[in-house]
């Protein structure tokens, strides 16, 4: 499965900072789902948030744990200074973290997972995590913009979407790692738009628009916007537009 080039996924990453919090509205669901399964009795010294974007996670862990100091961790500069409040940032790729080992009790990573090698941000994970620290992970798996994904298939045969990796991959990397205790689950989160515009534009505003070798070269044309905006509105529910997001929650032992 070949993901698109970390240059181009940064660059798109940098160009969404200024517009990345106005549209994370299921990035923030999942990360409260991500915190909610967290253990009661959890109380981490040091959290690591390995790819914090504009840093809304923070705010959300230090009300969970407010003695925990945090380390914001994102390979966009442009993201980092996003981040209010920010204790200690690291400009840095989470498949090669730029900390030394054992510094974490708890890593944290919400939807980062989909864009990295499963095996090499593992690795890194167990590395940076103190014996006995906690991994809490989230990300994506198929079946997420699936409505997005049939309806270009009408119009072209380019790639819109990354490939998502089933969870049993993370899974197995998480295994071969050394962590223990491994838990997934799946939870779907259907998002609504009130037109083809609005949902696409929430996508390209966190940093997620098409990128890659296999996305459109160009435009679209009238003529095929036109005809992708029909073949959306055939899937309209009383709610608006929706739009599939597959949520891997992931927990695991060092």
């Amino acid at each position: 499965m070949t993901l698109p080039p970390k240059k181009q996924v940064r660059q798109s990453f940098e160009r969404a900072a200024s517009t990345y919090d106005s549209a994370a509205k299921v990035q923030r669901w999942v990360c409260a789902r991500l915190i909610g399964g967290l253990p009661p009795m959890l109380i981490p010294a040091v959290i690591l948030d390995a790819g914090c974007g504009t840093g809304f996670a923070l705010e959300m862990l230090g009300l969970r744990f407010p003695a925990a100091r945090c380390i914001a961790l994102d390979f966009s500069p442009a993201m980092l200074a996003q981040v209010k409040q920010l204790q200690f940032g690291v400009a840095g790729d989470v498949e090669h973290i730029p900390l030394r080992s054992e510094v974490a009790a708890l890593y944290w990573s919400n939807l980062t997972a989909q864009w990295c090698d499963p095996v090499a941000l593992a690795r890194e994970a167990r590395r940076v995590l103190r014996p006995d620290g906690m991994l809490a992970l989230s990300s994506l798996a198929p079946g997420t913009f699936i409505e997005l994904d049939e309806t270009f298939a009408e119009v072209d045969h380019y790639r819109h979407t990354i490939p998502f990796r089933p969870p049993q991959v993370l899974e197995e990397a998480l295994a071969l790692a050394g962590f223990q205790e491994i838990r997934v689950r799946i939870e779907p989160c259907v998002a609504h738009y009130k037109d083809l515009k609005n949902l696409l534009q929430a996508i390209k505003f966190v940093g997620a628009s098409q990128i890659g070798p296999q996305r459109r070269p160009g435009l679209m044309g009238r003529g095929t916007w036109q005809k992708l905006e029909a073949a959306y509105e055939a899937r309209r529910t009383p709610r608006g537009l929706p739009l599939t997001y597959q949520v891997i929650l992931c927990y695991a032992k060092k």
